[in-house]
């Protein structure tokens, strides 16, 4: 008979084996011997308190009810014990801001004004620009086409929307799709805004001729869709299929999408059109919207034409034939918008709120936003007032003797804000202080017409500070670097770091000039910048827009550009 197998598969006898005895040092083995080979000792007495404390914890294991009690007894002591003290006695917590979130700069311009008047040892605009790019130099060098255009597609017909510079991203945009899809653009029309409330076309901007021609051989433009093609359309732009596109769009979309149906109706729309390409396109679109901004947009014969007066009078009223413009974004909509808080206290608040409230209506009031001024500030979000533009350019090295141009709309009080800029600046001057009445009367009511005489006066001058950001410094720093080698000419100050040094209770003069003076260096070496993916060619035109020569290479003449109308059919 076979032996009966385990349960683990192991052959042997069917009896159950005795238990392994313990091994030698177990506990077991040790407690046993133990007991059998003396007498069991008793446990030690036990003191006072853990008899007391052994009989708290049985009654409460045996009525666990009273642990629902506990918080409650806790919060009693706790009540009992306060009572018994004095408030006087306790120690006072006082919440102090944090420093940078409160607008103190007239206190800081009062304590320095006297020590900084007395400081007139530098002159920044002769020895500003020192950074030079190591690896050669930077020239325009945008592709000129020569081919014959092919037979177009169709006619695009866009409505740049928003302000000056946000139109202008639409007509180099349009330049781009229609190029590229071998398409007749039309003039494109400026869309009304209510904020801006410019009623001006193409024609009143800019130079509609000069854009054509210089365009001819890359982009078919007309100023107006023909009749026979509006026929088919009853003479309604309105029953023209519009094309909705999200911003930032790719190429592709206007392949898959856009082509497809030009070819169908002969006439598409696109509107709103602003921001509906995407930065990164293949090297011919953006060879089309390089030549559309740097090459074949220029402001009117009236806009340019007053715009050249007045760069010239800004060089003859400074020392050097240099002066400095200043982009002041210190409106009343731009105050408000910011939601930061300045030394205006509650007429500033009444008025602010005002404010907000026609510009955006129950924007800043809805429930759950939760507004702060201080961590506004503390972020470099406040726009700076010209009392800090003045403290800035005066601790950076530039003289009170400078010429500086003032680029901004209406000044928020200006009465009250304008005095310590002008202390420190006596020479500052404006549009309205260069422009006789008589020379302002064609641009006074159009706002856009009254930037591109700003815009053009400060791309003319040596240097250019910027102070809050937005499309009239994005495009004019890409604009000056096309024009200077490459080199923006600009001072971008740290707003954050200024938020801080300007409410800094115990710097002193000389403290703040050094911070200031490192500040201006910064810029200048961040003055030469390529182009980095997502990066706009209208702030960076290196590489795109302009090509880089050794410094003892003669710069190329522009090469024949590659077409690629041919292959869209």
């Amino acid at each position: 008979m076979q032996p009966k197998l385990n349960r683990l598969g192991l052959g042997g006898s069917a009896t159950p084996s005795p238990p392994s005895s313990p091994l030698r040092n177990s506990p077991r083995v040790h407690r046993r011997t133990l007991k059998l080979g003396s007498a069991v000792r008793p446990p030690p007495p036990r003191s006072l308190v853990e008899r007391v404390t052994g009989a708290l914890l049985s009654l409460l294991l045996r009525r666990q009810g009273v642990f629902l009690f506990a918080p409650l007894i806790y919060v009693g002591l706790i009540i009992f014990c306060m009572g018994t003290i004095s408030l006087e006695s306790m120690p006072r917590i006082i919440s102090r801001p944090a420093q940078g979130s409160l607008y103190r700069s007239p206190q800081l311009y009062r304590r320095l004004k006297a020590e900084m008047d007395a400081d007139n040892s530098t002159d920044a605009l002769a020895t500003i620009w020192k950074h030079s790019y190591k690896g050669g130099t930077w020239q325009p060098c945008i592709n000129m086409s020569t081919n014959e255009l092919p037979e177009s597609h169709g006619y695009i017909y866009i409505e740049a929307n928003g302000g000056l510079n946000q139109q202008r991203t639409s007509i180099c945009n349009a330049v781009a799709v229609a190029g590229f899809l071998n398409a007749t653009l039309v003039i494109p029309n400026f869309h009304y805004h209510s904020i801006w409330r410019d009623p001006s076309k193409f024609k009143d901007i800019y130079d509609e001729d000069f854009f054509i021609q210089s365009l001819k051989n890359d982009v078919r433009i007309v100023d107006k869709v023909p009749e026979f093609i509006m026929e088919r359309f009853d003479h309604n732009m309105s029953n023209v299929f519009n094309f909705k596109v999200k911003a930032w769009a790719p190429i592709e979309f206007y392949t898959n999408f856009v082509l497809p149906k030009l070819f169908e109706e002969k006439l598409v729309r696109i509107s709103p059109f602003a921001n509906r390409l995407s930065f990164n396109v293949p090297t011919p679109v953006q060879r089309l919207r390089c030549l559309a901004n740097y090459e074949a947009l220029k402001f009117s014969v009236p806009i340019s034409t007053l715009a050249d007066k007045l760069v010239s009078r800004m060089r003859e009223k400074s020392a050097n034939g240099k002066y400095v413009s200043v982009h002041l974004r210190f409106e009343e909509d731009m105050v408000a918008f910011s939601c930061c808080i300045f030394d205006g206290g509650e007429e500033e608040k009444k008025e602010m709120n005002a404010a907000r409230e026609r510009g955006w209506r129950g924007k800043f009031t809805k429930r759950g936003r939760v507004i702060r001024p201080g961590a506004i500030r503390l972020n470099g979000k406040c726009p700076l007032t010209p009392l800090e533009v003045g403290l800035m350019l005066r601790g950076m090295g530039f003289t009170n003797n400078t010429a500086i141009y003032l680029a901004s709309g209406k000044i928020y009080k200006a009465e009250r804000n304008m005095g310590p800029l002008l202390e420190m600046f006596p020479f500052l001057q404006t549009k309205e202080s260069l422009a006789s009445a008589e020379e302002l009367a064609a641009f006074k009511n159009f706002s856009s017409r009254m930037a591109a005489i700003d815009y053009s006066v400060c791309l003319h001058s040596e240097v250019f500070v910027t102070t809050q950001g937005g499309n009239f410094p994005h495009f004019l720093i890409g604009h000056r670097r096309y024009l200077y080698g490459g080199h923006s000419k600009t001072i971008k100050p740290d707003k954050r770091k200024l938020a801080i040094l300007f409410d800094s209770r115990n710097i002193g003069w000389k403290a703040l000039k050094r911070q200031l003076l490192n500040m201006r260096m910064h810029s200048d070496s961040k003055g030469i910048e390529r182009k980095r993916p997502n990066d706009s060619i209208y702030s960076y035109p290196c590489p795109d827009c302009m090509c880089l020569y050794n410094k003892t290479e003669a710069p190329r003449p522009p090469q024949k550009a590659d077409s690629f109308n041919q292959t869209i059919i």
